[in-house]
Protein backbone atom coordinates (compact mmCIF):
# COMPACT_ATOMS: atom_id res chain seq x y z
CA UNK A 1 0.00 0.00 0.00
CA UNK A 2 2.70 2.41 0.65
CA UNK A 3 3.95 2.19 -2.72
CA UNK A 4 0.64 3.10 -4.54
CA UNK A 5 1.06 6.02 -2.14
CA UNK A 6 4.40 6.89 -3.33
CA UNK A 7 3.38 6.41 -6.79
CA UNK A 8 0.24 8.45 -6.21
CA UNK A 9 3.05 11.61 -4.64
CA UNK A 10 5.31 10.87 -7.60
CA UNK A 11 3.02 11.25 -10.71
CA UNK A 12 1.56 15.04 -9.18
CA UNK A 13 3.49 16.22 -6.12
CA UNK A 14 7.41 16.26 -7.53
CA UNK A 15 8.90 18.28 -10.42
CA UNK A 16 12.49 18.98 -9.23
CA UNK A 17 14.37 21.49 -11.77
CA UNK A 18 16.63 19.31 -14.26
CA UNK A 19 19.47 20.37 -14.32
CA UNK A 20 19.70 22.00 -10.95
CA UNK A 21 20.41 25.61 -10.32
CA UNK A 22 23.05 25.44 -8.26
CA UNK A 23 26.31 22.87 -7.47
CA UNK A 24 27.64 21.86 -4.04
CA UNK A 25 31.52 21.28 -3.79
CA UNK A 26 33.01 19.68 -0.55
CA UNK A 27 35.46 21.64 1.34
CA UNK A 28 38.56 20.66 3.09
CA UNK A 29 38.41 19.50 6.31
CA UNK A 30 38.72 22.29 8.65
CA UNK A 31 42.27 22.10 10.58
CA UNK A 32 40.00 22.02 14.27
CA UNK A 33 38.03 19.41 12.87
CA UNK A 34 38.83 17.10 16.50
CA UNK A 35 38.22 20.28 18.74
CA UNK A 36 34.85 20.18 18.51
CA UNK A 37 34.33 22.64 15.71
CA UNK A 38 31.16 23.58 14.66
CA UNK A 39 32.27 23.13 10.85
CA UNK A 40 32.24 19.49 11.40
CA UNK A 41 29.27 17.17 13.08
CA UNK A 42 28.55 13.96 12.75
CA UNK A 43 26.02 13.47 9.62
CA UNK A 44 27.00 17.25 8.50
CA UNK A 45 29.36 18.30 6.43
CA UNK A 46 30.37 22.30 5.42
CA UNK A 47 30.02 22.33 1.06
CA UNK A 48 30.30 25.06 -1.12
CA UNK A 49 27.67 26.44 -3.29
CA UNK A 50 28.56 27.03 -6.56
CA UNK A 51 26.70 29.40 -9.11
CA UNK A 52 25.11 31.80 -6.32
CA UNK A 53 27.13 34.61 -5.20
CA UNK A 54 29.15 34.22 -1.92
CA UNK A 55 28.00 35.34 0.85
CA UNK A 56 29.78 35.72 4.35
CA UNK A 57 26.86 34.82 6.64
CA UNK A 58 25.54 31.80 4.72
CA UNK A 59 27.27 28.13 5.21
CA UNK A 60 25.95 25.25 3.46
CA UNK A 61 26.13 21.88 4.83
CA UNK A 62 24.99 18.27 3.52
CA UNK A 63 22.79 16.54 5.77
CA UNK A 64 22.23 12.86 6.39
CA UNK A 65 18.98 11.42 7.29
CA UNK A 66 17.55 8.80 8.90
CA UNK A 67 16.27 7.35 5.52
CA UNK A 68 19.83 7.60 4.44
CA UNK A 69 19.57 10.35 1.90
CA UNK A 70 21.77 13.37 2.08
CA UNK A 71 20.18 16.73 2.05
CA UNK A 72 21.71 20.06 0.86
CA UNK A 73 20.60 23.25 3.38
CA UNK A 74 21.51 26.59 3.51
CA UNK A 75 22.17 28.61 6.42
CA UNK A 76 21.62 32.66 6.52
CA UNK A 77 22.81 34.00 10.07
CA UNK A 78 21.85 37.21 11.11
CA UNK A 79 23.54 39.26 13.58
CA UNK A 80 21.24 39.96 16.64
CA UNK A 81 18.31 37.38 15.26
CA UNK A 82 16.17 35.79 18.34
CA UNK A 83 14.27 33.63 15.98
CA UNK A 84 14.91 31.27 12.93
CA UNK A 85 12.84 30.67 9.98
CA UNK A 86 12.78 26.90 8.82
CA UNK A 87 11.87 27.23 5.15
CA UNK A 88 10.38 24.35 3.26
CA UNK A 89 10.25 25.92 -0.63
CA UNK A 90 7.39 25.10 -3.31
CA UNK A 91 7.63 22.65 -6.54
CA UNK A 92 10.08 23.00 -9.27
CA UNK A 93 12.31 25.10 -7.31
CA UNK A 94 15.40 24.05 -5.77
CA UNK A 95 18.11 26.17 -3.48
CA UNK A 96 20.04 27.84 -6.33
CA UNK A 97 16.55 29.39 -7.20
CA UNK A 98 15.70 30.02 -4.01
CA UNK A 99 18.93 31.70 -2.68
CA UNK A 100 18.09 35.30 -3.13
CA UNK A 101 15.07 35.45 -1.69
CA UNK A 102 16.52 33.56 1.53
CA UNK A 103 19.00 35.98 1.62
CA UNK A 104 16.56 38.88 1.59
CA UNK A 105 14.08 37.37 3.66
CA UNK A 106 16.56 36.94 6.68
CA UNK A 107 17.44 40.49 6.12
CA UNK A 108 14.09 42.31 6.34
CA UNK A 109 12.67 39.81 8.67
CA UNK A 110 16.15 40.43 10.93
CA UNK A 111 15.63 36.27 11.32
CA UNK A 112 18.07 33.01 10.65
CA UNK A 113 17.11 31.11 7.81
CA UNK A 114 17.69 27.89 6.84
CA UNK A 115 15.92 26.27 3.27
CA UNK A 116 17.39 22.45 2.23
CA UNK A 117 16.44 21.16 -0.77
CA UNK A 118 13.83 17.71 -0.57
CA UNK A 119 15.83 14.80 -1.50
CA UNK A 120 16.22 14.11 -5.55
CA UNK A 121 15.87 18.17 -5.44
CA UNK A 122 19.38 20.42 -6.32
CA UNK A 123 22.11 18.42 -5.46
CA UNK A 124 20.30 16.57 -2.75
CA UNK A 125 20.61 12.39 -3.46
CA UNK A 126 17.58 10.06 -3.71
CA UNK A 127 14.05 10.20 -5.03
CA UNK A 128 11.75 12.63 -3.85
CA UNK A 129 8.78 10.44 -1.80
CA UNK A 130 6.86 11.70 0.84
CA UNK A 131 7.89 10.08 3.65
CA UNK A 132 11.38 11.42 2.61
CA UNK A 133 10.53 14.90 2.99
CA UNK A 134 9.71 14.31 6.40
CA UNK A 135 12.91 12.49 6.64
CA UNK A 136 14.13 15.47 5.13
CA UNK A 137 12.90 18.56 7.04
CA UNK A 138 13.88 16.50 10.70
CA UNK A 139 17.39 16.15 9.66
CA UNK A 140 17.25 20.37 8.52
CA UNK A 141 15.59 20.80 12.30
CA UNK A 142 18.13 18.20 13.93
CA UNK A 143 20.94 20.70 12.14
CA UNK A 144 19.40 23.49 13.81
CA UNK A 145 19.44 22.22 17.54
CA UNK A 146 22.62 20.51 17.56
CA UNK A 147 24.90 22.41 15.22
CA UNK A 148 23.32 25.93 15.03
CA UNK A 149 22.34 25.69 19.04
CA UNK A 150 18.55 27.30 18.07
CA UNK A 151 15.96 26.29 20.53
CA UNK A 152 12.66 24.57 19.61
CA UNK A 153 10.85 27.98 20.82
CA UNK A 154 12.13 30.17 19.06
CA UNK A 155 11.97 28.51 15.51
CA UNK A 156 8.92 29.79 13.40
CA UNK A 157 8.12 26.84 10.50
CA UNK A 158 7.28 27.84 7.05
CA UNK A 159 6.00 25.55 4.02
CA UNK A 160 5.03 27.26 0.81
CA UNK A 161 2.80 24.76 -1.52
CA UNK A 162 3.97 20.94 -1.09
CA UNK A 163 6.38 22.73 1.28
CA UNK A 164 3.30 22.83 3.57
CA UNK A 165 3.10 19.23 3.77
CA UNK A 166 6.29 18.64 5.56
CA UNK A 167 5.90 21.50 7.63
CA UNK A 168 2.92 20.81 8.61
CA UNK A 169 3.98 17.40 9.51
CA UNK A 170 6.80 18.13 11.75
CA UNK A 171 4.90 21.40 13.39
CA UNK A 172 2.55 19.02 14.76
CA UNK A 173 4.82 16.79 16.83
CA UNK A 174 6.48 20.08 17.93
CA UNK A 175 4.78 21.25 21.34
CA UNK A 176 6.52 24.00 22.06
CA UNK A 177 7.16 25.67 18.55
CA UNK A 178 7.44 29.43 18.08
CA UNK A 179 5.01 29.93 15.10
CA UNK A 180 4.10 28.35 11.99
CA UNK A 181 3.82 29.80 8.23
CA UNK A 182 2.29 28.39 5.61
CA UNK A 183 1.94 30.07 1.94
CA UNK A 184 -0.02 28.46 -0.93
CA UNK A 185 -0.29 25.58 1.25
CA UNK A 186 -2.60 22.39 0.22
CA UNK A 187 -5.36 20.70 1.97
CA UNK A 188 -4.02 17.34 0.58
CA UNK A 189 -2.71 15.57 -2.47
CA UNK A 190 -5.82 14.48 -3.82
CA UNK A 191 -7.50 17.40 -2.45
CA UNK A 192 -5.78 19.46 -5.08
CA UNK A 193 -7.22 17.31 -7.78
CA UNK A 194 -11.09 16.34 -6.40
CA UNK A 195 -13.47 18.08 -4.23
CA UNK A 196 -13.71 15.17 -2.01
CA UNK A 197 -15.12 14.86 1.60
CA UNK A 198 -12.57 12.79 3.37
CA UNK A 199 -9.11 11.36 4.18
CA UNK A 200 -8.54 8.54 1.97
CA UNK A 201 -5.52 6.18 3.21
CA UNK A 202 -3.50 6.45 -0.49
CA UNK A 203 -3.71 10.67 -0.39
CA UNK A 204 -0.48 11.93 0.66
CA UNK A 205 0.63 15.46 2.59
CA UNK A 206 -3.06 15.03 4.62
CA UNK A 207 -2.42 18.89 5.86
CA UNK A 208 -6.21 18.63 6.96
CA UNK A 209 -5.82 16.00 9.88
CA UNK A 210 -2.60 17.24 11.26
CA UNK A 211 -3.11 21.80 11.44
CA UNK A 212 -5.48 21.28 14.50
CA UNK A 213 -2.95 19.29 16.28
CA UNK A 214 -0.50 22.23 15.90
CA UNK A 215 -0.32 24.36 19.53
CA UNK A 216 1.53 27.25 18.06
CA UNK A 217 -0.03 30.09 16.33
CA UNK A 218 -0.14 30.08 12.06
CA UNK A 219 -0.18 32.17 9.70
CA UNK A 220 -1.92 31.64 6.52
CA UNK A 221 -0.76 33.55 3.29
CA UNK A 222 -2.93 33.08 -0.17
CA UNK A 223 -3.71 34.49 -3.32
CA UNK A 224 -7.25 35.14 -4.13
CA UNK A 225 -6.49 34.44 -7.91
CA UNK A 226 -4.62 31.12 -7.09
CA UNK A 227 -5.39 28.97 -10.07
CA UNK A 228 -2.91 25.84 -9.31
CA UNK A 229 -4.07 25.41 -5.47
CA UNK A 230 -7.35 27.24 -4.78
CA UNK A 231 -7.56 30.07 -2.22
CA UNK A 232 -10.08 27.43 -0.28
CA UNK A 233 -7.30 25.27 0.44
CA UNK A 234 -5.47 28.21 2.86
CA UNK A 235 -9.04 29.16 4.36
CA UNK A 236 -10.03 26.22 5.29
CA UNK A 237 -6.29 25.07 6.79
CA UNK A 238 -6.99 28.46 8.30
CA UNK A 239 -10.39 27.73 10.21
CA UNK A 240 -8.36 24.40 11.65
CA UNK A 241 -5.79 25.83 12.73
CA UNK A 242 -5.84 25.93 17.15
CA UNK A 243 -4.32 29.62 17.24
CA UNK A 244 -4.85 31.55 14.49
CA UNK A 245 -2.91 34.54 12.97
CA UNK A 246 -4.68 37.48 10.82
CA UNK A 247 -4.48 35.83 7.62
CA UNK A 248 -2.75 37.45 4.36
CA UNK A 249 -5.33 37.24 1.26
CA UNK A 250 -3.77 38.80 -1.25
CA UNK A 251 -6.09 39.96 -3.52
CA UNK A 252 -5.33 38.64 -7.05
CA UNK A 253 -2.44 37.25 -6.40
CA UNK A 254 -1.64 33.95 -8.09
CA UNK A 255 0.25 30.20 -6.50
CA UNK A 256 3.80 31.50 -8.00
CA UNK A 257 3.87 35.46 -7.57
CA UNK A 258 3.12 36.36 -3.60
CA UNK A 259 6.54 37.23 -3.20
CA UNK A 260 5.85 40.23 -5.17
CA UNK A 261 3.14 42.23 -3.61
CA UNK A 262 4.34 44.88 -0.89
CA UNK A 263 1.42 43.45 1.40
CA UNK A 264 3.62 39.67 1.36
CA UNK A 265 6.45 41.64 3.53
CA UNK A 266 4.56 43.85 5.35
CA UNK A 267 2.18 41.19 6.85
CA UNK A 268 5.61 38.74 7.92
CA UNK A 269 7.31 41.68 9.41
CA UNK A 270 4.51 42.36 11.58
CA UNK A 271 4.03 38.61 12.07
CA UNK A 272 7.53 38.34 13.51
CA UNK A 273 7.06 41.36 15.53
CA UNK A 274 4.13 39.96 17.11
CA UNK A 275 4.99 36.46 17.95
CA UNK A 276 8.41 37.80 18.74
CA UNK A 277 6.61 39.93 22.09
CA UNK A 278 4.29 36.71 23.19
CA UNK A 279 6.56 34.45 26.20
CA UNK A 280 8.16 31.43 24.77
CA UNK A 281 5.45 28.64 24.82
CA UNK A 282 5.27 26.65 28.05
CA UNK A 283 4.67 23.01 27.71
CA UNK A 284 4.38 19.79 30.45
CA UNK A 285 7.37 17.64 28.95
CA UNK A 286 10.37 20.85 29.44
CA UNK A 287 12.72 18.43 28.02
CA UNK A 288 11.21 17.46 24.50
CA UNK A 289 13.32 19.25 22.32
CA UNK A 290 12.66 16.90 19.04
CA UNK A 291 9.33 15.65 17.37
CA UNK A 292 6.91 13.54 19.41
CA UNK A 293 4.15 11.74 17.91
CA UNK A 294 0.90 13.49 18.95
CA UNK A 295 -2.67 12.55 20.45
CA UNK A 296 -5.27 14.88 21.70
CA UNK A 297 -3.48 17.37 22.83
CA UNK A 298 -4.74 20.82 25.04
CA UNK A 299 -4.06 23.89 23.39
CA UNK A 300 -3.03 27.21 24.71
CA UNK A 301 -5.93 28.71 26.88
CA UNK A 302 -8.86 29.22 25.40
CA UNK A 303 -8.54 27.01 22.53
CA UNK A 304 -10.26 23.87 21.58
CA UNK A 305 -8.58 19.74 21.72
CA UNK A 306 -8.16 18.12 18.39
CA UNK A 307 -11.18 16.14 17.33
CA UNK A 308 -12.02 12.69 17.07
CA UNK A 309 -11.98 11.36 13.27
CA UNK A 310 -13.73 8.23 11.61
CA UNK A 311 -10.55 8.54 8.75
CA UNK A 312 -8.27 6.05 8.52
CA UNK A 313 -5.35 6.71 10.43
CA UNK A 314 -1.41 7.13 8.88
CA UNK A 315 0.96 5.19 10.18
CA UNK A 316 2.44 7.50 12.90
CA UNK A 317 6.57 7.77 12.46
CA UNK A 318 8.83 7.40 15.36
CA UNK A 319 9.98 10.42 16.81
CA UNK A 320 13.94 11.39 16.29
CA UNK A 321 16.18 10.01 18.68
CA UNK A 322 18.47 12.63 19.81
CA UNK A 323 16.17 14.03 21.89
CA UNK A 324 13.43 12.72 24.97
CA UNK A 325 9.55 12.93 22.91
CA UNK A 326 6.66 12.36 24.12
CA UNK A 327 4.63 9.38 23.07
CA UNK A 328 1.67 10.60 21.20
CA UNK A 329 0.01 9.45 18.54
CA UNK A 330 -1.74 11.86 15.46
CA UNK A 331 -5.66 11.78 16.01
CA UNK A 332 -6.89 13.04 12.15
CA UNK A 333 -10.04 14.82 11.69
CA UNK A 334 -12.89 14.58 9.81
CA UNK A 335 -14.47 16.23 6.55
CA UNK A 336 -13.74 19.88 5.93
CA UNK A 337 -17.48 20.49 5.72
CA UNK A 338 -17.31 20.53 9.97
CA UNK A 339 -16.31 23.64 11.07
CA UNK A 340 -15.04 24.44 14.82
CA UNK A 341 -16.40 28.34 16.12
CA UNK A 342 -14.43 30.44 18.31
CA UNK A 343 -11.00 29.95 18.35
CA UNK A 344 -8.48 31.66 19.33
CA UNK A 345 -6.29 34.59 17.47
CA UNK A 346 -3.79 35.61 18.47
CA UNK A 347 -3.50 39.20 16.71
CA UNK A 348 -7.15 39.78 17.21
CA UNK A 349 -9.86 37.31 19.16
CA UNK A 350 -12.57 39.62 18.41
CA UNK A 351 -12.04 40.03 14.72
CA UNK A 352 -10.84 36.58 13.20
CA UNK A 353 -11.63 37.06 9.48
CA UNK A 354 -9.52 40.37 9.07
CA UNK A 355 -8.33 40.55 5.92
CA UNK A 356 -5.19 43.16 4.72
CA UNK A 357 -6.19 42.84 1.37
CA UNK A 358 -6.09 46.94 1.72
CA UNK A 359 -2.66 47.01 3.87
CA UNK A 360 -1.57 50.30 4.99
CA UNK A 361 0.98 52.13 3.40
CA UNK A 362 3.88 50.33 3.38
CA UNK A 363 7.82 51.71 3.84
CA UNK A 364 10.38 52.13 1.24
CA UNK A 365 12.51 48.96 2.50
CA UNK A 366 9.26 47.08 2.02
CA UNK A 367 8.65 48.76 -1.73
CA UNK A 368 12.37 47.50 -2.36
CA UNK A 369 11.60 44.04 -1.40
CA UNK A 370 9.13 43.08 -4.30
CA UNK A 371 11.44 45.13 -6.85
CA UNK A 372 13.99 42.64 -5.69
CA UNK A 373 11.95 39.58 -5.59
CA UNK A 374 10.71 40.45 -9.55
CA UNK A 375 14.08 40.22 -10.47
CA UNK A 376 15.23 37.20 -9.63
CA UNK A 377 11.87 36.13 -11.22
CA UNK A 378 10.29 34.00 -8.40
CA UNK A 379 7.09 33.34 -10.31
CA UNK A 380 8.57 30.52 -12.23
CA UNK A 381 10.11 28.65 -8.98
CA UNK A 382 6.59 26.87 -7.95
CA UNK A 383 4.95 24.91 -10.32
CA UNK A 384 2.59 22.55 -8.00
CA UNK A 385 0.97 21.13 -11.60
CA UNK A 386 -0.62 18.09 -12.25
CA UNK A 387 1.21 16.59 -15.67
CA UNK A 388 -0.55 15.54 -18.72
CA UNK A 389 -0.93 12.35 -19.18
CA UNK A 390 2.21 10.22 -20.41
CA UNK A 391 4.09 7.34 -20.80
CA UNK A 392 6.56 8.17 -18.52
Amino acid sequence: MGGVTSTVAARFAFFPPNPPSYGAEPLPPAPDAGTGDPKVKEGSAVVELTGVPRRANVEARRLRTKRGTDVVAMYVRQTGAKLTLLYSHGNAADLGQMYELFVELSAHLNVNLIGYDYSGYGQSSGKPSEQNTYADIEAVYRCLIETYAAAEENVILYGQSVGSGPTLDLASRLPRLRAVVVHSPILSGLRVMYPVKHTYWFDIYKNIDKIPLVRCPVLVIHGTADEVVDCSHGRALWELAKVKYEPLWVKGGNHCNLELYPEYIKHLKKFVGAIEKLPPPNDESPESSGPSDSSTQTGPEGTEESRKSTDHREKTRPSIDYRKSTDRRDKPRGSTDRRDKGRKSVDNPDRPRASVDQPDRPRKSVDRFGGMMKAVRLRNIDCFKVPTASGS
